[in-house]
């Protein structure tokens, strides 16, 4: 099985247009081109004009038969229906094939999140006697104050940063610039970590366009590596939960619903762009809600 040489450059003009218009990550340009690659192999040597919404049908089937999980068969006709309705916009189809053929629901799992007293665990499990081991308290207590993505935390420069309002600007999905507000507490360290310890970690310079937080040899502090570190830390206490860098920032959508906050103020904060992503934590609330119903009420 091959590719046909027409969406071979097809494809190469559907990447560019990720890239440059859409603003997308690496990481998502990468999972979009590989799903796509892979349903242009099992078509064949077929022209792109050729395929008919019986044959996109016909693929569903394929990879239903393959046992993928129900996201991962979702995300997969995403990148195919974007790539198609790219291809429609650009006016090299007349009919998109896969508007009318619909893919499996994604189950809904409510996020999982953290206590404040599992949080405030994690932090002072953190080593800071080290440069590095103290940087990485700095980091963990940026994902819970600000409800940040790690790939925001660590793209983040010295020309984000605000602190005299205790304001960070961050870029999140498809290049969308936000305001993310941290405490005065988070900021003080922050600023002792700027001043005083990344220079034992690395000498580097810190002009508007350097990273905040770095490695061993200068360079930006890497998603990977958060994770690596946030785990070694999990591992020698007993949280029964899965703890993510991700979960940080869900634990942070929750609590302030909790607290009372306004949906549409933790969409901002979020950075989601639709409310509906948000609501997903309303839900977690109530369900706290219930579980304490039912742990306290007499009738219950």
């Amino acid at each position: 099985m091959g590719i046909n040489q027409k969406s071979k450059k097809y494809l190469g003009s559907f990447e560019e247009y990720l890239k440059n218009e859409k603003n997308f990550s690496i990481h998502t340009i990468r999972a979009y081109l590989a799903d796509v690659l892979t349903f242009l192999i099992w078509v064949n040597e077929a022209d792109i004009e050729e395929i008919d919404t019986k044959k996109f049908s016909e693929y569903l089937y394929f990879i239903d038969k393959a046992n993928y999980t129900k996201t991962t068969i979702a995300r997969k006709i995403a990148s195919i229906r974007s790539f198609y309705r790219f291809l429609y916009r650009e006016e090299i189809i007349d009919f998109n094939p896969t508007d009318s053929v619909n893919g499996p629901k994604r189950t809904k799992n409510l996020p999982s999140f953290l206590s404040d007293d599992e949080i405030e665990t994690i932090l002072t499990n953190v080593k800071i006697s080290t440069p590095s081991g103290y940087r990485n308290r700095v980091i963990f207590e940026l994902l819970w104050v600000s409800g940040m993505r790690i790939s925001e935390l660590s793209g983040l420069n010295y020309e984000n940063l605000n602190l005299e309002q205790n304001e960070i600007t961050v870029y999140g999905k498809g290049a969308k610039e936000r305001i993310v507000l941290i405490p005065d507490r988070t900021k003080d360290v922050l600023k002792n970590y700027i001043e005083n310890v990344s220079n034992l970690i690395c000498k580097t310079e810190k002009s508007a366009k350097c990273p905040v937080f770095i490695n061993n040899h200068g360079y930006r502090l890497q998603n990977q590596s958060i994770r690596k570190a946030l785990k070694e830390v999990v591992n020698n206490i007993e949280i029964s939960k899965k703890v993510t860098p991700h979960v940080f920032r869900h634990s942070f959508a929750t609590r302030l619903l909790e607290k009372g906050a306004d949906l549409r103020v933790v969409q901002e904060l979020l950075g989601h762009a639709s409310i509906a992503n948000t609501q997903i934590y309303t839900h977690v609330s109530i369900q706290r809600l219930k579980t304490v119903y039912e742990k306290t009420h007499p009738r219950a």
